[in-house]
C-alpha cells in the first residue's frame, strides 16, 4: 500500500429503532456495553493497525449525530475526523457516496453495530485489491454471504440468501485499496437502480466491481458480536466481561456487597447492600442500594434501589425504586412482583 493514510468510513446514520427507547435520546453507537460505548469497542479494533499508518475517520451521521461528533472530540481529540450528514438514509452505498470528497486511496468500511476481533497489521502489505471479513454462521439467511471461486477469490456477494448451502457471512468490515474504484461502482449501482427493499446495499456495488474482475479475498474472524438489539447488547456484554473487561479484582468501596464475577463497575459508582453479578456493567455515577442485579447494564448515573433486575438494559439517569404495595387478592389469584 503506497498511501499510508487510511480512511476509515463508519456509517452511523441509522435511527436504531430496534434499540428504542434508548435511541430516542442517543445514537445506538453511544449505548454502553461492558463499561464502554459501542463506538469505543469499534475504534479499539483499529488499534492493531500498523503504527506507520495514519488514520482519518469519516463518520456518516444522521439523527442525533452531533452527539457522535461531541463524543469523538472529547474522547479522541488527536484523531483526525470528518463528519458527513446523511439526512435521508437510502442505504449503505448512499452513505459512502456522500463522503466522496474525503475518499481517496485505501479505505476501511466498518459498520458500527457489529464488533469483531481481528488483527489488522497485515493491511500495510496487503496484495489483494479488496478484503471482506467473514464468519461461518449456522443460518446465513439474515446476512450477506460471500461466494468463493475455485481460485480462492470472491466471485459474488449475496444479500440475505434464500438458501443455506453457503454459510460464509460477511460481517460488515471491508478494505479497498482504491476508494475511487468503489465510488465508481456505487455511481453505476445508482444508475442501474440496484436496490433491495428500497435501499442501496454495498453488496451490489461490490458485485459490479467483481464483474469488472476485482481481486477480493476473504479474511475469517472467530468472534463477531452484535450490538443492534437489547438482547444482542446483553449477549455482547456477557462475552466482553468474560474476555478481559471484568474489573471485579480492582473494585473498592463496596461495603456489604456480594460481587459475582465477571462484572464491570465504574470507580465512581456507589453500591451498597446489594448482590451484583454475574455479567453486570455499572456506568459512571451509578447508585445501587439494597438490590440484586445480574445479567444487566446500567448506564451512567442510573439509580436502582430495592429492586431485582435480570436481563435488563437501563439508560442514563434512569431511576428504579421499589416500594411496598397493598394487594386485595381473591381466590385463585396469581401475583408476580
Amino acid at each position: 500500500m503506497t498511501n499510508n493514510t487510511l480512511k476509515v468510513v463508519i456509517p452511523m446514520a441509522g435511527l436504531g429503532t430496534r434499540l428504542r427507547p434508548h435511541t430516542w435520546s442517543k445514537p445506538k453507537q453511544l449505548v454502553s456495553v461492558a463499561g464502554k460505548a459501542v463506538l469505543d469497542h469499534v475504534l479499539d479494533t483499529l488499534g492493531t493497525l500498523p503504527s506507520s499508518m495514519d488514520i482519518e475517520l469519516v463518520n456518516i451521521v444522521g439523527y442525533l449525530g452531533e452527539q457522535i461528533e461531541d463524543y469523538i472530540q472529547e474522547h479522541y481529540p488527536d484523531m483526525k475526523s470528518h463528519y458527513v450528514v446523511q439526512e435521508n438514509p437510502r442505504g449503505q452505498s448512499h452513505a459512502v457516496q456522500l463522503a466522496r470528497e474525503y475518499l481517496h486511496g485505501p479505505m476501511l468500511i466498518v459498520f458500527a453495530d457489529t464488533l469483531i476481533e481481528t488483527d489488522l497489521s497485515f493491511l500495510l502489505e496487503e496484495q489483494a485489491e479488496a478484503v471482506a471479513w467473514v464468519k461461518q454462521v449456522p443460518d446465513p439467511r439474515r446476512f450477506g454471504v460471500a461466494v468463493i471461486g475455485e481460485d480462492g477469490w470472491v466471485t459474488q456477494l449475496i444479500e440475505k440468501p434464500a438458501e443455506m448451502d453457503n454459510n460464509l457471512a460477511v460481517v460488515g468490515f471491508y478494505f479497498f485499496k482504491q476508494a475511487e474504484d468503489l465510488l465508481k461502482a456505487i455511481d453505476e449501482q445508482m444508475e442501474r437502480d440496484l436496490k433491495l427493499k428500497g435501499e442501496f446495499f454495498l453488496a451490489d456495488a461490490i458485485n459490479i466491481m467483481l464483474e469488472n474482475k476485482l481481486k477480493m479475498r476473504t479474511q475469517k474472524v472467530d468472534v463477531w458480536l452484535d450490538a443492534g438489539t437489547p438482547e444482542a447488547i446483553l449477549e455482547t456484554n456477557r462475552y466482553l466481561l468474560e474476555h478481559g473487561l471484568d474489573n471485579s479484582a480492582k473494585i473498592e468501596n463496596c461495603k456489604g456487597v456480594v460481587i459475582n464475577p465477571p462484572v464491570f463497575i465504574h470507580p465512581s459508582a456507589q453500591v451498597s447492600g446489594s448482590i451484583i453479578g454475574p455479567h453486570v456493567s455499572l456506568g459512571a455515577g451509578c447508585t445501587v442500594e439494597n438490590s440484586i442485579i445480574r445479567d444487566s447494564i446500567l448506564e451512567d448515573e442510573a439509580q436502582a434501589s430495592g429492586v431485582i433486575l435480570e436481563a435488563s438494559l437501563v439508560g442514563r439517569r434512569a431511576q428504579l425504586r421499589r416500594r411496598a404495595g397493598t394487594i386485595n387478592a381473591g381466590d385463585n389469584t396469581v401475583v408476580t412482583l
